[in-house]
């Protein structure tokens, strides 16, 4: 099954159309499915005092309010119309988080078929309602939440209208960058096995090392930030993949996907001709005459193995040799 990539620009255009164009180029060079904008508008989504969380602080190296930050990276419906057409012109297929009740809507409005509940929102009853409302796929990110709290979103998305079956969880854990110690990524198997649902991983951690083993373990859906550069200003720049971490990261996953295989243990087309010279037959260990007997003494195997093969070793041993043989020659049964 051919896992769904993700490649998250968020806010790292920096309110930059120029910049976010340059994000769509890179993530479809890249081989990604789809490039993930967030949308919101920054009256709706934030109160003029709400305070930056602390990788905010950290990652710009300024301390703003979270009104004034997102203010300038905010996208107008031109933007987003502006951006479909520039991911048609990759052949990347073009996604957005909605953050608010209005953004939902803006984001109706362009006919999106998939839908995002960033993990800020799965507490958010309101907002659940309305995605499930439009009975469409929804992937559902668990960054800070309890499974008590994953298993009411999902109750109330399959309430209000959207199948479990259109449901997709992702393990996530909400910080920039996410520590090791604390990504738990068997906690994604957990969610799957739970609450029986597709199942993938949103990584905040830095490097490809967790979205390899989220695919290896059988992620369907890894979501990865990603920008142009990590030094520019921005509260998730220093936390994302520049555009060759992001091309190194699919081309794991994708070769992860092929080395999964089916599970049927048989050779493969590629060993079958190296059986010969890496097997053994059983051969003469000294010559032998017609009518001798065959022993543990004058019978040892080796290679290649084409002739005979040692597990006739024991219905071998006291029998007569019916022809004579040199040394290392192949016995024939």
């Amino acid at each position: 099954m051919k896992t769904v990539i993700i490649a998250e620009a968020g806010v790292n255009h920096n309110g930059s159309l120029k910049i976010a164009k340059k994000l769509i180029a890179e993530a479809s060079k890249a081989g990604a499915d789809y490039v993930k904008f967030q949308t919101f508008l920054t009256d709706s989504l934030v109160s003029k005092d709400a305070k930056q969380a602390d990788y905010q602080k950290k990652n710009m190296g300024i301390e703003l309010n979270q009104f004034e930050m997102l203010r300038n990276l905010e996208l107008s419906m031109n933007d987003h119309i502006e951006l479909i057409k520039c991911c048609k012109d990759h052949n990347i297929d073009f996604f957005s988080t909605a953050f608010d009740m209005d953004s939902i809507d803006l984001l109706i409005k362009l006919k999106l078929p998939l839908w995002k509940i960033p993990s800020g929102e799965i507490t958010n009853l309101p907002y659940i309602k309305k995605i499930a409302s439009l009975k469409q796929p929804v992937i559902l990110s668990t960054g800070m939440a309890t499974m008590g709290e994953i298993e009411k979103a999902i109750e109330l998305l399959e309430q209000f209208g959207t199948s479990r079956d259109l449901i997709t969880v992702l393990h996530c854990t909400t910080d920039y960058p996410a520590s090791m110690e604390e990504i738990n990524l068997k906690a994604m198997l957990t969610i799957g096995n739970a609450f029986k649902v597709n199942f993938g991983y949103s990584d905040h951690s830095e490097g490809i090392e967790i979205p390899l083993a989220a695919a290896t373990l059988g992620a369907t859906v890894i979501e990865k930030h990603f920008t142009l550069d990590k030094n520019m200003p921005g509260p998730d720049h220093k936390a994302s993949l520049e555009p060759d971490e992001l091309r190194k990261m699919i081309t794991g996953i994708r070769n992860i996907e092929k080395a999964l295989g089916n599970g049927i243990k048989r050779p493969t087309p590629g060993e079958i001709k190296n059986i010969s010279s890496a097997r053994k037959s059983i051969v003469a260990s000294e010559n032998i005459k017609k009518g001798d007997c065959f022993t543990s003494i004058n019978l040892t195997v080796k290679r290649p193995g084409d002739g005979l093969s040692p597990m006739y070793w024991d219905q071998l041993i006291g029998t007569k040799a019916d022809r004579d043989y040199q040394k290392d020659n192949q016995i024939k049964k």
